[in-house]
Order: structure tokens, then C-alpha cells, then sequence
């Protein structure tokens, strides 16, 4: 079994907008996991400096499911420009990789392995 994998990045405004997003996401089953987290972000938008409470979705998923999760993400995104990037996964314990595979691939994942 082929165990690339990737994690796909975007950030949200709210929590609320984070939560559905993520959550559609597993269920569409573009990903096995999406994480979700709150973070502080520092950028500059249209000429002007920013600082912002965001929410960050750590996408688990692999390579050939990123065009469909740019795609399912820009199309539900209240950003003009959302931020959507692949961060290849290049190792990792074989079971877990087994797992995100079955889980990106559709048709359900089986349960998160356990010792």
C-alpha cells in the first residue's frame, strides 16, 4: 500500500465557520481527520497590517484529494482569498498512514488504531 499522505491547511474567522468546514470535510470523506485549532495570525491584506484570531484545519488526507479539498473549500470559504496549502506528510507510523488512506479514499475508515 502506497502510505503518502499530506496535510492540507486553511484557516477560518470563526469557530463556527471552522467547525462546519471540517466537519463536512470528514463526512464528504475528502480526509480521514481534520483538526481544529485556534491561532493568533500576523499579515499584511490589501496594503494594511493585521493581527486576528483565526482557527486553524489541519487537513489529514492524501495528495490526490487536494484539488477536490481546493475546490470544496473555496466553494464554502467566507475569504475572499482562502488560504489552502499541502504539507507533504513523509513519514509517520504505518498503521496510522494505513488508516488516513482508508479514511480519504471514501467509502468509510475504520476505526483510529489503538495499541
Amino acid at each position: 500500500m502506497d502510505h503518502t499522505a499530506c496535510i492540507v491547511m486553511t484557516t477560518a474567522s470563526t469557530e463556527d465557520e471552522a467547525e462546519s468546514l471540517a466537519s463536512a470535510i470528514v463526512e464528504a470523506r475528502l480526509a480521514a481527520c481534520v483538526q481544529v485549532q485556534r491561532v493568533r495570525s500576523f499579515y499584511i491584506w490589501k496594503d494594511e497590517p493585521h493581527h486576528e484570531p483565526e482557527w486553524l484545519l489541519m487537513i489529514k488526507t492524501l495528495p490526490a484529494r487536494y484539488e477536490a479539498i481546493e475546490a470544496f473549500v473555496r466553494e464554502r470559504h467566507s475569504y475572499e482569498t482562502p488560504e489552502v496549502v499541502q504539507v507533504p506528510i513523509t513519514g509517520g507510523s504505518p498503521d496510522y498512514l494505513q488508516w488516513l488512506a482508508a479514511g480519504s479514499r471514501g467509502g468509510g475508515a475504520p476505526a483510529v488504531p489503538q495499541e
